[in-house]
């Protein structure tokens, strides 16, 4: 099965799941898109973990993939300079008993909708020359309020997640928070309680990233050493709809 999570799909339909199927070739897999913005990447592992433990596919591919550049007003140097370009991904399969995803929690508050999108994008708003003309095309965002926002809910995600687990904050090794911008990843980790040796930080580098974020992180994370076998490593994140969530694992 092919999970994708994206702001930025190619289409609205064909799904990019598709577009990812056909490209790799994998005759016999299913696909489909998960839109839950910058906590795109957070959902998708954990439903693909769900499936996996239902016994319905043996490995899942999950991509977390935008190409943000070409949905940003070039004039809004408030935002526009704040995205970037990226993929992640990670194949999710069975793991031992104590092992893998040890808990998630997922949340949404679509009455807060408003302070983050893409205004003219779909049937609801149509995009015509008029929206074309007045910007409506491209990412709207409230900073201030986004700000308050992704703070309140990733902290909360995260010790509920955490408590879902059976998991204390001290026993966390690898803390990954979507990539947003390093006042709100700071914050984050002050209220949780997170030391800086065990928070993974590359926003510096690539911008955010939105719904690639974290699955960029996690990888470098890997690849660097920082995440070995048996560590704690909590992902979270916090985007349009608005969407939150929080994944806790033991790495295998």
């Amino acid at each position: 099965f092919v999970m994708v999570a994206t702001a930025s799909p190619d289409y609205v339909v064909p799904s990019t799941a598709c577009l990812v199927q056909d490209k790799m070739g994998m005759k016999r897999a299913g696909g489909m898109d998960i839109s839950a913005g910058c906590s795109g990447y957070i959902y998708a592992v954990a439903t693909a973990a769900a499936m996996v433990k239902a016994g319905l596919y043996k490995y899942i591919l999950v991509v977390g993939a935008e190409i943000l550049s070409r949905l940003v007003n070039w004039q809004d140097r408030s935002t526009c300079i704040l995205f970037g370009d990226g993929a992640g991904a990670a194949v999710i399969g069975a793991a031992e008993e104590g092992f893998g995803l040890l808990a998630s929690d997922l949340g949404s508050d679509g009455s807060m909708g408003s302070i983050l999108n893409i205004p003219s994008s779909g049937v609801a708003e149509p995009v015509t020359h008029r929206a074309i003309d007045s910007n409506r095309i491209y990412i709207h965002m409230e900073g201030p309020e986004v700000f308050k926002a992704a703070v309140r809910h990733m902290e909360n995600t995260t010790m509920a997640a955490l408590e879902k687990a059976g998991v204390d904050k001290e026993e966390i090794d690898m803390f990954i928070a979507h990539q947003a911008n390093n006042r709100i990843i700071q914050s984050i980790a002050k209220k949780v309680g997170i030391p800086k040796d065990h928070m993974y930080v590359n926003v510096e580098r690539y911008g955010n990233t939105s719904a690639a974020s974290v699955g960029i992180a996690l990888d470098e994370a890997v690849r660097s050493g920082k995440i070995k076998h048996g560590d704690i490593v909590v992902i979270t994140g916090f985007g349009a709809g608005l969407t939150w969530g929080c994944d806790v694992m033991r790495w295998i």
